[in-house]
């Protein structure tokens, strides 16, 4: 018994150094604009909360980039269109972005008062040749970004006024205590489990990965609703790491019937 507590010690020890998650502050960038971007290291996506006006595009190029760059061709940009937030590479100054694959999925998109938050993650690394590459060791990231000047969501000229730059914007690391705060909060219920199990938080839930009791990764669910179906595990120990839209990982342990 001894020797299975401590191979669940070390189990949970493994998985929470593994989860390791890097922040910028939430930056302002124009008047009612701002960003802040999360990189996770466990399953290597980022996470882009951006804010603007309700009536009108916005933007945000991301990269590594000098001064003067903002609109540079092959620059990765992402902007919202008035119903999502689209992927895209510039073409050069003065002329409109295009579109290409949308390798970023949007988790939320609200309104509060004149003030529009989304959302939205991607792979890292997508693939895709006209997307930045993140790197997780890198310690900053660069933006350039722009609104329209008037209510508008068609792409146009934005005027001096409405574009800027914040470069060598720093990560904070945040250690794994940091990370599992919100665990207090995270239940799982039933437990012992039979066909499936609810998750009862107070952020949402982005993704939920199970590992059986050798740390060996069983199934993913993204974005989960309602219940989790477990019916077609093995009887045995299992442990559950959820990942909330922050990016704020916690673990915990059920017993599959």
């Amino acid at each position: 018994m001894k020797l299975k507590l401590l191979f669940y010690y070390l189990l949970f020890s493994i998985i929470g150094l593994q989860a390791q998650t890097k922040s910028t502050d939430t930056v302002n960038l124009l008047t009612g604009m701002t960003a802040k971007l999360d990189l996770n290291n466990t399953d290597l996506t980022a996470t882009l909360t951006l804010t603007g006006p309700t009536d009108r595009w916005f933007a945000l190029q991301i990269g590594s980039f000098a001064n003067g760059q903002g609109m540079e061709s092959g620059q990765d940009v992402v902007y919202y269109n008035g119903s999502t937030l689209i992927d895209a590479v510039h073409n050069g100054i003065g002329i409109a972005p295009t579109q290409d694959a949308n390798d970023w999925t949007m988790l939320s998109n609200t309104v509060n008062g004149g003030t529009r938050t989304i959302i939205a993650t991607r792979a890292f690394n997508t693939g895709n040749p006209n997307d930045y590459d993140f790197v997780y060791a890198n310690p900053d990231i660069d933006f350039a970004f722009s609104r329209m000047s008037t209510a508008s969501y068609t792409l146009a000229y934005h005027g001096a006024n409405n574009k800027g730059y914040l470069l060598n914007v720093p990560f904070a690391f945040l250690g794994t205590d940091e990370i599992e705060q919100p665990k207090e909060t995270t239940t799982i219920s039933p437990n012992p489990v039979d066909n499936s199990f609810t998750i009862t938080s107070n952020v949402g839930i982005r993704m939920v990965k199970i590992y059986d009791m050798y740390g060996k990764l069983v199934t993913t669910h993204y974005n989960p609703i309602g219940q989790v179906a477990v019916s077609d595990l093995s009887k045995g120990i299992y442990f559950i790491e959820i990942t909330s839209i922050e990016n704020l990982v916690s673990i915990k342990k059920v017993i599959k019937e």
